[in-house]
């Protein structure tokens, strides 16, 4: 195959379609709108699950280089009520199937594996238009362009290639998380490390739904946590972020009366919380056949966080890069292979997110002991 791949964001799912196409010898060129790799943070943690995550890691001929990355004892699972009770524990005794890596290094083994210049840093994508059959125009921020033959929006939640092939938007689901970070916790918050314990932590109210947090043991003894409000957009929008002590207090308010080694994962911060609305694409999304253009990731079926995302992305990457590599002379019918798997799968996963995504104590403990 000589036709060059557009792809539109270089997140996990648009470097592994690069990596993959390039182990079937592909062009491709990644655009990002980040001015650089270290630009900005990439998050914390995520498991990796076999069927999903691990394949496409495997297809990309990245076995090796995950090992290498996963951080021993982090299946760890703990879930706590408010009072700091501990209602279920389980430890990490190495049969885990969903060994947990840091977002962060993930990406860098995928940066890594691509020959130079596939990424193409400080390339916002502001808008797309089709200039002729199967071909596509995209234009930059700076006011450059780019045509293509084969484009593939891998550009996330607000993706500016999906209004190519569909008018749906996401849509707030009444609950956002706060994102927060406690460094070098077993020296400084001690107690708050102990609840956490080696993996991940789950703590909930469970008199009042919606109100919960999940925090991860991360490198370096960072704990970074994710407080759980369903609040409407302009509750949030009363807070100054950019104030991380003011900020602390108005959330911390929300969770006043849990037990203070929880409560620290909110008031201990050093840095600013960063809000992390939740939207998500209407449950079973799908487009028809636009020629010479596809989605993949987030752009393709943002749904309610429930530990999938980033393992659905890099498994669309995946099988799109595999199908463009069985049809190198047909591109129409790899694009139709891949979106006919790709839209009841994407259904399925949406389906069960949409049923957790504001879950009662009840159901925690069940997702979580799962």
């Amino acid at each position: 195959m000589h036709t060059p791949v557009t792809i539109i964001g270089a997140g996990l799912g648009g470097l592994l379609l690069a990596r993959v196409l390039h182990v079937h010898g592909i062009p491709a060129v990644v655009y990002e709108a980040d001015p650089s790799p270290t630009a900005r943070s990439q998050g914390g943690m995520l498991d990796i699950h076999a069927h999903s995550g691990q394949f496409a890691l495997e297809t990309a001929a990245l076995t090796e280089e995950f090992r290498d990355i996963v951080l021993e004892g982090r299946q760890a699972i703990r879930l706590l009520d408010r009072n700091g009770t501990v209602l279920f524990d389980k430890t990490d005794d190495g049969t885990g199937t969903s060994p947990e890596v840091q977002r962060g290094d993930l990406r860098q083994i995928l940066l890594d594996s691509l020959p130079d210049g596939t990424v193409r840093w400080g390339h916002k994508a502001t808008g797309v238009r089709t200039v002729g059959e199967a071909r596509h125009e995209v234009t930059f921020a700076d006011g450059s362009t780019v045509g293509t033959n084969l484009l593939v929006g891998a550009d996330g939640a607000w993706s500016r290639v999906r209004p190519l092939l569909s008018d749906a938007t996401p849509a707030y689901i009444g609950r956002s998380f706060v994102e927060t970070c406690l460094y070098d916790a077993d020296t400084r918050h001690p107690a708050t490390a102990k609840a956490v314990g080696g993996g991940t932590l789950a703590a909930f109210d469970p008199d009042e739904r919606g109100k919960w947090l999940v925090a991860h043991r991360e490198k370096g003894g960072a704990l970074r946590a994710y407080v759980t409000l369903a609040k409407p957009q302009d509750w949030f929008a009363g807070i100054d972020f950019t104030d991380a002590g003011a900020a602390a207090t108005h959330i911390a308010q929300e969770y006043d009366g849990w037990a203070p080694e929880l409560a620290a994962l909110i008031t201990g911060i050093d840095t600013a919380p960063v809000l992390r609305p939740l939207h998500a694409l209407p449950v079973g999304h799908r487009w028809d056949r636009v020629p010479g253009a596809t989605l993949l990731g987030d752009a393709a079926h943002l749904s309610p966080p429930d530990g999938e995302g980033a393992n659905l992305a890099m498994q669309d990457a995946a099988e799109l890069g595999t199908a463009l590599a069985a049809h190198p002379d047909d591109v129409e019918t790899a694009l139709t292979a891949y979106e006919q798997a790709l839209f009841p799968r994407s259904a399925t996963a949406a389906a069960a997110a949409e049923v957790t995504h504001n879950p009662t104590p009840q159901e925690l403990i069940g997702f979580f002991a799962r």
